[in-house]
């Protein structure tokens, strides 16, 4: 029979002319877009759902209840959280190209073949190696493996043909190998020949790079071993469990060969055969490159694009699918559907009739692994290929399996955030005002097919309206309820990504390496949605403890225009509230929680100068005669700011607030806990007054200036004006700051003695928050905290010495550091690392985890204040008479309001079970 290893280059390169057949015929043939009923394939593709990057192909994947394994031609193993997509470990597996990779069936061990001719055994729990195999005979590479938990016997398919097996149990039967067998000790026929005068290059045998991993080791007894399993390489193998032929019984073995070839062997009652024949399947003489099972029908992929399904019960060919037009390198099925991966990087999905139903461009070249999985009561495929990465394709709609739980699932959660985020909510540009409308509407609507009382409530000015909800508790009469009022907003930063700096469309909200990217994701579309599916799993649950109130309003990211007015005429609606909370910001670095207690608040500002001359040229009419507006501008702007970027208007610091010995204890604790992680960042001392600087000190900005005339070098403007803010701090009040300022500045004018004219405008102001750590909302969220994120890792990203930066000390008392200031950035340089410790505790929930290690190993939040303004944080407090606190549910390298904003999905999710936790907490 003829025997053909099929096409497959692993460098990102495939045969041209092969690949632009395929591709011609998936786009124009029968197999294309259309199927012979006209209907158009491309419509049909699945969610891209997440994508996940290596730096090597992918060539095998596996699923469990809770990961997601691939073998990669580097020779690791990845493993990521099937809930949260975060990388959870990387394994040095081989020093080969991971062939292979198979769980048992209760999931606690995972099989790896590999192209050095050894196959691991690891446990999926710890991710520690079990066993080291290897075989008497130099098998080549180990291209399948399988395994019979009811005999607890692996089974490897290999390049040299053979099929060969051991029994686990019997490990301890035999002493240990002689590690001089080991492969990599052996001496290879053609470079290590004899050379010239009879002499070969002395080697020294390899032990502790074998051993270091642990396990045991085990060389496979000679004797059990299939010679020439098949006339071909052994390229694919599947275990039948409960078996087939009735009076057999037990697993069955099925392999697949070069030589075109399916053989089913009985393992059971075998005696010292280990395997015996019971069929051979031939339909042509072209290599079976990969199979999947459906029940007793077989699915069998091919060179040059077929796929056969043969019914295991009588062995006989159902059917040959024609499904691409290159080689078939993977099969995935699920409730009779068919999955064929391609050569090309198309995908395919046929039904039960065998019609191609959809097709996709699911990778660049090669379709190299596949696997179905269902999470959460919800299909998923998962592909890999030789671009290097894993794509997920969300698969719900084809494939239906009941959910037991009342919770909506976090797929569902990701699915509303996605649409959120597809509406364009700029609240800055007129040319989204019906974006914004419609995402309103559509948010409205998510909270009432939850069971919420809900409106529209109408601003001023034709300013986008306020989303309003109400839940009612349901575990206590309404007078002893809570009622919590929940504040965020719909409305997003620009993002027209005209310089193409976004890796996504911004607003498509796309998944990759565990973080979801797109406009809004963590400013605040994900973390609204994440309070909402909070409270939706308690109503559905009936453990809904507080009344919780939700306002959600499309103006915060300008000001929050008509919001005060808005919230005013509606308070009868509204009703009482108890606390306030709200989740509109971000952890200081990529690692450790926070909780936010204070924020500066803002005066926005434009000082104008204007001269009763036009526009006029500088060679013509440019003398020292002449008032020039830009001159009299700097000149005032400069009197603004002293030396350290000391404010110069009088009493400005006066309100300011003494530092408490808490507050000291508070920046202490996070200086501290960020210089474990992070010493490069600098000393104690700097950190602590860089923070100080930002969050508890005034300061003003100047943001840019903007003059009259065309954009050259030679003109004189008429008009000059500046666009700066101040920032404040309790107890400063935002309109005596303002009066302070226009007589400050036209004080200063007059001593110009200019024949322009000045006008000042207050464009916004907030109010500054402070609120209280230690009061009953904040130590709720510290303990839902603790509990839903755990320990957290401690482990040093790099090591240095800081040193101390000199400090000055200002005239009004507060310390200006003369150190480069500590930025998001600076905190989150080198931080993708996941923050459980160790990986196997990602998906652990806190109920398994000992309460008695609660104080000790579960790090308290950090509690810290932030340099921006949220307008109505303070205003509510003070309509409502109740306390706020605020929960960052985003990481430090977010990139809110930059390009490529993104939210980690772990965040999100956790996020999700803090709400939940803090909604279902009983208050009385």
């Amino acid at each position: 029979m003829a025997h053909r290893p099929p096409d497959i280059r692993l460098d990102n390169k495939s045969d041209e002319a092969t690949e632009a057949d395929d591709v011609a015929l998936d786009t124009q043939g029968e197999t294309g877009p259309h199927n012979g009923t006209g209907e158009d394939l491309t419509i049909n593709e699945p969610l891209l759902f997440h994508k996940v990057k290596n730096q090597k192909s992918i060539l095998a994947i596996v699923i469990s209840d809770s990961k997601i394994f691939a073998g990669t031609q580097g020779g690791e193993i990845l493993v990521w959280s099937l809930e949260t997509y975060e990388l959870v470990s990387t394994i040095p597996a081989h020093s080969g190209a991971v062939l292979n990779l198979f769980l048992s069936q209760d999931g606690k061990l995972l099989f790896s073949g590999a192209g050095d001719a050894i196959v691991n055994v690891w446990c999926t729990r710890d991710l520690s190696r079990l066993y080291h195999i290897w075989s008497t005979y130099d098998v080549g590479d180990v291209f399948c493996v399988a395994y019979s938990d009811s005999l607890q016997t692996l089974y490897l398919g290999a390049q040299n043909t053979s099929i060969q097996w051991h029994d686990l149990s019997r490990n301890n039967a035999f002493p240990p190998p002689n590690l001089e067998s080991h492969p990599l000790n052996r001496r290879n026929k053609f470079f290590d020949s004899i050379g010239p005068g009879k002499v070969a290059t002395p080697r020294s045998i390899i032990g502790e790079e074998i051993l270091a991993q642990g396990g045991q080791t085990v060389e496979i007894d000679k004797e059990h071993i299939h010679p020439y399993a098949h006339y071909g390489y052994v390229y694919c193998m599947l275990l039948l469990r409960g078996g087939t032929h009735g009076e057999h019984g037990g697993d069955v073995l099925i392999s697949g060969g070069g030589d075109g070839t399916i053989k089913i062997w009985q393992l059971a009652n075998v005696g010292d055969e280990g395997i015996r024949l019971l069929e051979n399947l031939e339909n042509g003489d072209n290599s079976v490159l990969s199979m999947a099972l459906d029940g007793t029908f077989l699915y069998s992929g091919r060179l040059e694009g077929d796929v056969d399904v043969w019914d295991l019960d009588t062995c006989q060919l159902i059917r040959t699918v024609k499904a691409h037009d290159a080689d078939v390198l993977t099969v995935a099925v699920g409730q009779e559907l068919i999955f064929a991966g391609g050569s090309t990087g198309w995908a395919k999905r046929f039904d039960h009739r065998y019609k191609c139903k959809s097709q996709w461009k699911a990778h660049d070249q090669l379709i190299l692994a596949s696997a179905i999985a269902y999470h959460n009561g919800k299909a998923v495929l998962a592909t890999g290929g030789n671009d290097d990465c894993v794509a997920i394709w969300d698969i719900a709609a084809w494939i239906k399996r009941p959910s037991t739980s009342s919770k909506n699932s976090n797929e569902d959660l990701l699915e509303s955030l996605r649409k959120l985020v597809s509406f364009r909510t700029v609240s800055s540009n007129p040319m989204y005002t019906e974006d914004c409308r419609r995402g309103a509407s559509w948010l409205r609507n998510l909270f009432k097919r939850f069971g919420a009382t809900t409106e529209l409530l109408n601003t001023d000015d034709k300013a986008n309206p306020i989303v309003f909800a109400r839940f009612k508790g349901q575990n206590s009469p309404s007078q002893k309820r809570n009622r919590i009022l929940f504040y965020g907003h719909y409305d997003v930063i620009s993002a027209e990504n005209e310089h193409r700096k976004w890796i996504v469309d911004p607003f498509d909200m796309q998944g990759i390496d565990g973080y979801l990217y797109g406009r809004g994701t963590s400013d605040n579309k994900g973390p609204v949605l994440a309070a909402l599916y909070a409270v939706a799993d308690l109503v559905a649950e009936k453990r809904l403890a507080s009344d919780v109130i939700f306002l959600i309003e499309g103006e915060e990211e300008c000001g929050s225009r008509g919001f005060k007015k808005a919230i005013r005429s509606n308070k009868h609606l509204i009703g009482e509230v108890d606390w306030i909370l709200l989740a509109n910001s971000y952890w200081l670095d990529d690692d450790v929680p926070c909780l936010t207690y204070g924020l500066r608040g803002v005066v926005h500002a434009t000082i104008r100068i204007e001269s009763k001359h036009p526009d006029l040229h500088s060679g013509v009419e440019g003398s020292h005669m002449m008032d020039e507006a830009l001159k009299d501008l700097v000149m005032l702007l400069a009197e603004l700011n002293g030396h350290g970027g000391q404010v110069n208007i009088p009493s400005f610091y006066d309100k300011v607030l003494p530092i408490t010995e808490a507050e000291n204890k508070r920046y202490d604790a996070i200086s501290k806990s960020l210089l474990r992680r992070n010493p490069d960042v600098g000393s104690a001392e700097d950190l602590t007054a860089s923070f100080k600087a930002k969050w508890r000190e005034p300061s003003l900005t100047i943001h840019g200036f903007r003059t009259s005339g065309p954009a050259n070098s030679t003109i004189i403007p008429h008009v000059a004006s500046a666009a700066i803010s101040f920032r404040l701090v309790p107890d400063q009040d935002p309109t005596q700051i303002q009066k302070d300022l226009v007589s400050f500045l036209k004080a200063r004018f007059a001593t110009l003695q200019s024949l322009n004219t000045l006008s000042i405008t207050i464009d916004h102001q907030a109010d500054p928050w402070l609120g209280d750590p230690e009061n009953r909302i904040f130590k709720m969220l510290e303990r839902a905290i603790m509990e839903v994120w755990g320990p957290i890792n401690q482990g040093r990203r790099r090591s240095s010495t800081p040193s101390k930066s000199p400090t000055t000390q200002m005239t009004n008392g507060l310390t200006s550091p003369k150190i480069a200031p500590v930025t998001s950035s600076t905190l989150t340089k080198g931080s993708n690392v996941t923050p459980q410790s160790p990986a196997q505790d990602l998906n652990r929930p806190f109920s398994d985890l000992p309460r008695t290690q609660y104080p000790y190993t579960y790090q308290r939040p950090l509690y810290i204040r932030e340099g921006g303004s949220i307008p109505a944080i303070r205003f509510l407090e003070k309509e409502f008479g109740a306390q706020a606190a605020h929960l960052p549910c985003g990481q430090g390298s977010d990139n809110a309001h930059l390009d490529n904003e993104r939210l980690r999905l772990l965040n999100l999710y956790k996020s999700r079970e803090i709400f939940g936790k803090v909604f279902s907490e009983s208050w009385s």
